[in-house]
């Protein structure tokens, strides 16, 4: 418990964020809809679709805190096989709550989850547990997830219309604002409104981004510099050449690049770099960590894991 506070208040995502449906940054029409929930005093079966970083998770967690349920959460990429689902699940639900209500179980990215026999086997412990147990789960692609689970949730997709989009972003940059001030942290708010048009709307991994630039103890121009300066031709010749330090010496040299950028580039060149048969590889091993870049702290470390799974996956010519 001592280590997840300390956690919780190391990383602004945490430390941050929204415990109350008001205090979420969303479309009112989609937050009407939570409150309603909220007031009724009992959340249905949901399935929460929406691209990363964009709040599905926090409102899970701040309804259930509202009506003061007691609640679990599984991380479907991290924990989704049969036996540690089915584990977890009947320990949880099988229990009496402590509040006298309903439980709840989020299960964070349920995409992740095996369509062909992880999944089947969801519907099952939510039909057994279905008298104590409420389920509220969240995915990034909405098609990953099989029909009878459909079935058996409210599915709400957080979209947000071009006509919110600038009254959103302007609600995220008082919130920001307010973070920064709080943290002590001088900034340029043309600076902010930079990152936050770049990511929108990954709330997360504006706050994530912005923490780590923090470390220099002000957000300005200087963070903005982009892997689009930057040569790609030394970091292959490194990787070509099997050079592992040479490979982190370079990450580490251009820390404050756009890794999305980054994986661009490198796709963009993956057929004068890469032999034919180590394009494909390629391309699976930079779909994967720029996924993963939405929900890391660190991204030179991710950046780092992925660039030595291309070396020891890939050859290049």
């Amino acid at each position: 418990m001592e280590s997840q506070m300390i956690r919780d208040d190391f990383l602004w995502v945490e430390k941050y964020r929204p415990r109350k449906i008001e205090d979420t940054i969303l479309p009112e029409d989609l937050k009407a809809t939570f409150q309603e929930f909220i007031n009724n005093g009992n959340i249905p079966n949901l399935l929460l679709c929406g691209s990363a970083g964009v709040g599905k998770t926090t409102v899970a967690r701040a309804m259930l805190e509202e009506i003061k349920a007691d609640y679990i959460i599984i991380n479907g990429s991290m924990n989704g096989n049969i036996d540690t689902l089915r584990n977890d699940i009947r320990n949880f639900a099988a229990t009496v709550s402590f509040t006298g209500g309903r439980k709840y179980v989020i299960l964070d990215e349920a995409d992740y989850l095996n369509a062909n026999s992880t999944q089947p086997a969801l519907r099952n412990f939510m039909e057994e547990y279905s008298a104590n147990c409420g389920f509220i789960l969240t995915c990034n692609f909405v098609n990953r997830i099989i029909n009878p689970l459909h079935s058996r949730c409210s599915v709400i997709e957080f979209k947000i219309g071009a006509k919110e989009k600038a009254e959103l972003a302007k609600q995220f940059m008082q919130r920001v604002c307010g973070i920064l001030d709080q943290e002590k942290i001088g900034y340029e708010k043309k600076v902010l409104a930079e990152v936050i048009t770049k990511h929108f709307p990954d709330w997360r991994r504006v706050l994530n981004e912005l923490q780590r630039y923090s470390v220099r103890g002000t957000i300005d121009s200087g963070i903005l510099a982009s892997v689009d300066n930057v040569e790609i031709k030394d970091l292959v010749k490194v990787m070509k050449a099997g050079e592992y330090e040479g490979m982190r010496k370079w990450v580490a040299a251009n820390a404050s690049m756009d890794v999305n950028t980054l994986f661009r580039k490198l796709y963009d060149a993956a057929s004068d770099i890469m032999k034919p048969e180590s394009i494909p590889p390629l391309v699976l091993a930079l779909a994967d960590y720029q996924y993963k870049a939405a929900f890391v702290v660190d991204q030179e470390v991710n950046l780092a894991a992925c660039l030595t799974q291309i070396m020891v996956d890939c050859e290049f010519k």
